[in-house]
């Protein structure tokens, strides 16, 4: 394997007037985007309240299918709430995959609770049920209807099953791990809006679910985020938590909780308004790039394209290359060459279980983890990239 040559494959998947450097996953704002943020602008509804919040939230229901979706700052406080309405509490231990980005378990600190690192499979790059089944099996107990880590004596609340950059996890055999072991199921589906498991969009399998709209996804509304659910209780109590937990008055302010400043504010919401209508387009131009990537990399020596797993259909935000094993050690040579040559790439996030603020946290045995984590490389994977004229 020639890192020389792994990049001249990339290079013959992208459009030949690419700009240099070619950023690894840019927004595209092509649609109503300036439309609908100048009239934010002229009419001056540019915080919180305004039309665009209620019809971001409106289209986000339509395009997941979920009941509730509610609209927040970013998709690490979606993360926050989404285990604030679970119940987890000061030193509950939350179940985390060490192959995922911070903000995971950023949040589970929020709530002064632990998170509790557990391994990956190579099939979805996401939690393994298997796997976790088998752990839990050993380390857990249930006791009054709860489950409980039998070493340490806390309670294990909630598993948060991220869909590592846009590819479902197996979530019937996670769903199944987490109802036999009476734990709540939190989808991450910050990177998979679009995605889908058997014919469902993902962020529309556990009690609740987080997005991310940051400036690198599919869509973006610049800076945030969002909760889905179905349940219609869940979902008050995500609007009133996130609005600071104000009862509503005409003008009287009294809050009954302890609430956070997490709505997004309407200027966002307008630029999301925008781009979820090309949210089919993104996803279809994603998909055209990747099968391209398949092609130039099909028997390929010593890497290939992840593809998503048989059970779904993936939006492919973020394009992987896997190498193998004994090929792991030239990943570095090869992310300095692609930046050189005027490809933005990147490894995989460090494992989370190897951050200062998180290495005392319980952890499963992480062989898979710790295998990605050495071979995973991110290449271009901006929707624009893929488009059917891109590379006339």
């Amino acid at each position: 394997m020639e890192p020389a040559a792994i990049i001249k494959a990339i290079k013959s998947c992208l459009p030949k007037e690419s700009s240099s450097p070619v950023p690894l996953h840019q927004p595209s704002f092509s649609g109503n985007e300036w439309k609908y943020v100048k009239e934010c602008l002229d009419t001056g509804w540019v915080s919180s309240v305004g039309k665009y919040v209620d019809e971001f939230e409106d289209q986000l229901q339509e395009t997941t299918g979920a009941k509730f979706a509610i609209a927040v700052v970013s998709g690490t406080a979606a993360l926050h709430l989404c285990l604030h309405l679970c119940g987890v509490k000061k030193d509950d231990e939350v179940l985390v995959p060490a192959l995922a980005f911070v903000a995971v378990a950023n949040a589970v600190s929020y709530c002064n609770a632990v998170p509790h690192f557990v391994d990956c499979e190579e099939r979805t790059l996401g939690v393994d049920p298997v796997g976790l089944e088998s752990y839990l099996e050993q380390t857990s107990e249930i006791k009054h209807g709860e489950c409980f880590n039998k070493f340490s004596g806390r309670r294990i609340r909630a598993l948060i099953a991220v869909h590592t950059f846009g590819h479902p996890v197996d979530l019937d055999s996670v769903l199944s791990v987490c109802r036999r072991f009476k734990i709540e199921l939190i989808e991450d589906a910050a990177e998979s809006l679009g995605s889908t498991y058997k014919g469902k969009y993902t962020g529309c399998w556990g009690r609740v679910s987080a997005l991310s709209f940051n400036g690198n996804k599919i869509i973006t509304t610049g800076g945030g985020g969002a909760i889905l659910t179905q349940d219609e209780d869940l979902a008050r109590q995500a609007k009133h938590l996130s609005t600071t937990a104000k009862e509503p008055h005409p003008w009287r302010y009294f809050h009954d909780k302890r609430g956070y400043n997490y709505r997004l504010p309407n200027i966002n919401a307008a630029l999301g308004c925008a781009q979820l209508e090309q949210l089919p387009e993104f996803i279809q131009n994603k998909r055209e790039l990747s099968a391209r990537y398949k092609k130039a990399f099909d028997d390929y020596l010593g890497v290939k394209f992840f593809q998503e797993p048989e059970f779904a259909k993936s939006n492919y935000w973020l394009n992987v290359l896997l190498l193998d094993e004994e090929y792991s050690h030239h990943l570095e040579s090869i992310l300095k060459l692609c930046t050189s040559e005027g490809l933005m790439v990147r490894p995989a996030w460090a494992l989370l279980n190897t951050l200062p603020m998180f290495e005392t946290c319980p952890q499963a045995k992480l062989p898979i983890a710790e295998s990605l984590v050495r071979r995973i490389l991110n290449i271009p994977s901006s929707a624009t990239l893929g488009a059917s004229n891109a590379q006339t």
